[in-house]
Formats: structure tokens, sequence, C-alpha cells
């Protein structure tokens, strides 16, 4: 397949994206809040646990992988890509470094990871990655973001768009509005359309093919501490009309960050998303804690009894999977009895 058919497999309706990236260091936190000791051993178990779930064949069309994890071999002999392979879905690998300083700001981020990137691209593709995830942060307060950190993110997020599709891969462009903070949903549209606008100037200067890529923002929402909270059908509606003022029409689609939204709230959200969407463009899911969590706890719980873990990792992938095609309601998701 090139590029352009794999961007439109990521974001195929019915499916989404299983971000299984997170560092070491994010993996001890997650483990460290269900008591679980965060070893080699127990993060492979875990992320083995979901990527051999009956639901990757029918639910996930990729896994985003963290570097340890591409090279690491499946309890039944192979690699971790060709087990994800072996499901129909495609790997996928997070290539940037985080976020760190960006100097002369106001305390805002810059992603880095571009030193070397094109030697690393070569690699993961020899192991099987198809595609690759690159996140640039942004906070929204008084000040933030300054136009110094909307354009140094977009600047890099090309860059690194451009040396993955030169490897033949398709690049994840993850410009995310972080939830923290007081503001409201119309400040979040404001920052969002002013971030992607950016992005996608960006994108344009170092010759992106956009056919090839998939779009990985936030919703529009307030802040986590705003006092006006807004209902799912005003999150649908300005997310909806935030992204066709903004996203070119050549990009196949989006798959949608949960971004500190629970499981629930997430899925509800991008139901009511698609129960609106008027736009050729696929609206699905890349979903982390969203789509683990749960299973996490579960996991936790009895690590011994897989079967178990998988069935309630199914059932958030199918509830996630129902509302790529607006088909999600709360009597399906309270069907499950775990």
């Amino acid at each position: 397949m090139n590029i352009e058919e794999i961007a439109k497999k990521m974001v195929a309706k019915g499916k989404g994206i299983l971000a299984a990236d997170e560092s070491t260091g994010t993996m001890e936190k997650r483990l460290k809040s269900v008591n679980v000791a965060c070893t080699e051993k127990n993060r492979l178990q875990f992320r083995e646990a979901l990527f051999s779930s009956p639901s990757m064949k029918n639910c996930i069309s990729g896994v985003i992988l963290f570097d340890e994890t591409l090279r690491q071999t499946a309890s039944n002999g192979l690699s971790i890509p060709e087990l994800i392979k072996k499901s129909g879905s495609i790997p996928g690998i997070k290539v940037d470094k985080g976020a760190k300083i960006l100097s002369g700001s106001n305390k805002e981020k810059i992603t880095e990871g571009l030193d070397s990137l094109r030697e690393r691209m070569e690699e993961y593709y020899k192991l099987g990655a198809r595609f690759a995830k690159w996140r640039a942060v942004y906070s929204i307060s008084s000040k933030n973001p300054s136009e110094q950190c909307i354009k140094s993110n977009a600047h890099a997020l090309a860059r690194y768009a451009a040396l993955v599709q030169e490897a033949k891969m398709v690049p994840i462009v993850e410009p995310e509005v972080l939830m923290d903070g007081d503001h409201t949903i119309d400040k979040c549209y404001e920052v969002t359309s002013r971030v992607l606008a950016e992005c996608y100037n960006e994108l344009a200067i170092h010759n992106v093919n956009l056919k090839g890529t998939v779009l990985k923002p936030n919703m529009i929402l307030p802040g986590t501490n705003c006092k006006q909270k807004s209902s799912s059908e005003e999150i649908a509606k300005k997310t909806l009309e935030c992204l066709k003022k903004n996203m070119p029409s050549e990009v196949p689609g989006v798959a949608f960050l949960s971004g500190g939204q629970s499981e629930i709230e997430a899925t509800k959200n991008l139901n009511e998303i698609n129960k609106i969407n008027d736009t050729s463009f696929n609206f699905t899911f890349s979903f982390g804690r969203a789509l683990q969590q749960s299973a996490l706890k579960t996991w936790a719980k009895s690590m011994s009894e897989i079967t178990k873990v998988q069935k309630v990792f199914d059932h958030r992938a199918k509830m996630n999977g129902a509302s790529t095609e607006a088909k999600w309601n709360e009597k399906l998701e309270q069907s499950f009895a775990a």
C-alpha cells in the first residue's frame, strides 16, 4: 500500500487507532495508579493482551507503539508488529522525544526529536511500522499560546511530516490544545483555529502530501475548570465547524485524541460529531486512556485472567467503533456486563 491508501485505512469507518505509545515514564505512572510494578515484562504483558484481543480485527485500524514495544516479541513468538498485522491492523510508532520548555517563551512547550529522525524512520520501517506520530502541545491562558509557540510547533510538525513521508510512511499530525485551565469553549475554538491554520500553512511550505496524512486534533471543549459546561451537541457543533473552516479537503480524515475526557465522554462526543458530519472527512478516534483505562484496572486485579481483560477492552473498542458511524447510544453502552 502507498501512503494515501494507508491513511485511508487508518481512518476507515467503524474503526479507530489504539494509542499504546506511552513512554516508560508515563507507563510507570499508569501502572503505579493500579499498584502494579512497571517492569518490561508487565508492560509487555498488558499491551500484548490488548493487541491479541478479538476486537483488533473489527474495531482497530492501527496501533501507535513506543520504541520499546516495537522491538518486543509476543509470547507466541511473533514480533509485536507481526502480531498487530496478523489482526489486519497497521503498526505505527511514536517518534517525538517529548515536549520541553520553549526558550524565550512564557513556560510554553516545544516538541523535540528531529535530530536523527531520518535514520530512525529507516529503521522503524524495517521493523514493520507504516505510520508515525508526533505530538505538539499548546496551553491556553491569558498570555498563551504565543505566536512563537504556535509557529515553532507548526514548523517542527511539518519537518517531521516531510521526513516521515520520505520514508514511505504516514505522519499523524497531532497539535493538541490542552484542556487544562478555565477557558471557555469559544476560546478553545479560537486557539485551535489559529493552531490548525498555522500547521497547514507549514505543511504546504514543506510540500507534504496531505492525502497521505491523518490529523489527530483535540475536540473543541471548555477548560476543565471552566464554570460554563458544554453539552455534547455544542461540542460536536463547534468541533465540526472548526475543522471545516481550517482543514484542507485533501486530508482523508481525523482521528481525535481523548485529551483527558473520560471513556464515556470521549465516545459520546465522537458519536455526536458523526451524527452531524456533513463533510467528506471520516471522523474516528486515536484514544489512549479512553480505550485502555477500564482494561488496565481489570488487568491489575487479575493479571492472569487475560480473557477477562480482553472482554473489557473489546467492549470499549466496539463502543468507539460504533461512535465513528453515529451508532452509539446509552442502551448499547449498558448492554455490557463485565
